[in-house]
């Protein structure tokens, strides 16, 4: 039995390390993905600014052209930005809250943000809940190692060598005691 238990954490330890491993890719997928999506609905409400402006005035938004705009270069800008892994947690924060306010300002999905708990299906039934979702995870998890802030995160950490000399000092801590 002893030898069982110790095979099933041997190989759930192997699974544990595989699956961490495939953290990053999924993360680029997610920001590849959903900020192409941004990406294009920003552009499609840029290039249909009139349609967009006369949706947001059926529903009474303040100053609708204005906030039609802002909302249009928000998409585009910001799903290129999040696709890219640049500035990535506040641009996912500034996507997730855009699409926030998407789900409060059309009426039928206001019922479903209300439903997040109480009827779980109505709230990822809605249209935003994808884009919102997307966001949510970015900003929680940040963009992975295959990230333009990834990269500039490297390039202005100080030294591996410094890193090193810093586990090495934390493994002689634990080992004194």
């Amino acid at each position: 039995m002893a030898a069982l238990v110790r095979t099933a954490a041997v190989a759930y330890g192997g699974a544990r390390i595989f699956l961490n491993k495939l953290q990053s890719p999924l993360l680029l997928a997610i920001r590849l993905y959903w900020g192409w999506q941004f990406a294009q609905d920003g552009w499609g409400k840029l290039t249909h600014l009139s349609r967009v402006t006369e949706f947001f005035t059926t529903l009474n938004l303040p100053m609708p052209h204005e906030t039609a705009l802002l909302v249009s270069l928000v998409e585009f800008a910001g799903g290129i930005l999040f696709a890219a892994g640049i500035g990535s947690r506040l641009v996912s924060l500034i996507l997730l809250v855009n699409m926030t306010m998407a789900y409060l300002s059309v009426p039928d999905d206001r019922v479903n943000f209300s439903h997040i708990l109480s009827n779980p299906s109505d709230f990822y039934n809605a249209t935003p809940y994808t884009y919102w979702f997307a966001a949510l995870l970015i900003l929680i998890l940040g963009p992975g190692l295959y990230a333009v802030d990834t990269l500039i995160a490297i390039r202005l950490s100080p030294p591996v060598k410094v890193a090193h000399a810093a586990v090495s000092s934390i493994r002689t801590i634990f080992k004194q005691r």
